[in-house]
C-alpha cells in the first residue's frame, strides 16, 4: 500500500507475509499471463527438461528480486524509494506467478532451496539499503540489468519451439529494462568496485545450482 504509513511491526508482519507467499508457492498475478494466446506444443524429454531448469532459474531470480526489494523497502528513507521499490516488487510477483504456471506446465518444481534464496536477499536488500537511497537504486540499477543479461541468455537457449517460455521472458525483460531506467531517474548512484563483480559470481551460482536443484 504505497504511500500509508505503517509502524514497525506492521511492516515485519507484511515483510513476513510475503516471503512465505514467495517461498510456498501462493503468489497471484495481476497482470494476464503473457504466455495466455501461444500454443503449448509437446516437447521432447530433453527439450523439457533443459527449459524447465532455465524457468526454474529465472523463478528463483524472482524469488531473490522479491525478497531484495521488500528487504530495500523496509529501510529506504525516502516514500517515493519505498514505493518505487514496491511497485516493482509487485511486477516481480507477476513474473513469479508466471514462471510457477510455466514449470507446472513442464511437469517440474520451484528450487528446493528458495528459503535459503530469500533469506540471502532479503538481507541484501536490507544491507544496501541501509547505505541511503541512492546506493539503494543503484542496486536496483545493477541487478536489473544483469537479470536483463541473463534473460536474453535464456531467450537463445530455449528450445525453438517453447513459445510459452519465451513469450513470459519477453516480457519479464522488458519489465526488469523499465525498472532499472526507472531507478537511474531517480538518482541512482553507480556501484563501486567490486560489488558489481561479486554480484555477478552470486549470480553464476545460483543459476548453476537452481537448473538442477
Amino acid at each position: 500500500m504505497p504511500g500509508r504509513d505503517f509502524t514497525l511491526v506492521d511492516r515485519l508482519l507484511m515483510d513476513a507475509q510475503n516471503a512465505l507467499g514467495t517461498i510456498l508457492g501462493s503468489a497471484r498475478a495481476e497482470r494476464a499471463n503473457p504466455a495466455v494466446d501461444r500454443p503449448d506444443v509437446v516437447l521432447d524429454a530433453d527439450e523439457r527438461r533443459h527449459a524447465a531448469g532455465l524457468m526454474r532459474v529465472n523463478h528463483v531470480g524472482e524469488v531473490c528480486a522479491q525478497a531484495l526489494y521488500v528487504g530495500q523497502a523496509a529501510v529506504a528513507r525516502d516514500v517515493r524509494t519505498r514505493d518505487q521499490l514496491l511497485a516493482a516488487a509487485q511486477e516481480e510477483t507477476d513474473h513469479l506467478a508466471w514462471c510457477a504456471d510455466r514449470l507446472r506446465e513442464l511437469d517440474s518444481r520451484p528450487s528446493l532451496l528458495n528459503p535459503l534464496w530469500y533469506a540471502g536477499s532479503y538481507a541484501i536488500g536490507v544491507l544496501a539499503g541501509l547505505r541511503g537511497d541512492g546506493w539503494n537504486l543503484g542496486f536496483v540499477v545493477e541487478t536489473e540489468r544483469q537479470v536483463e543479461a541473463h534473460i536474453a541468455e535464456h531467450l537463445q537457449a530455449l528450445p525453438e519451439a517453447d513459445g510459452r517460455s519465451r513469450a513470459i521472458l519477453a516480457t519479464m525483460q522488458a519489465d526488469e529494462a523499465r525498472h532499472a531506467d526507472q531507478a537511474q531517474a531517480r538518482g541512482a548512484r553507480a556501484l563501486p568496485p567490486p560489488v558489481p563483480s561479486l554480484m555477478a559470481a552470486a549470480s553464476k551460482l545460483m543459476k548453476t545450482v537452481a537448473y538442477r536443484i
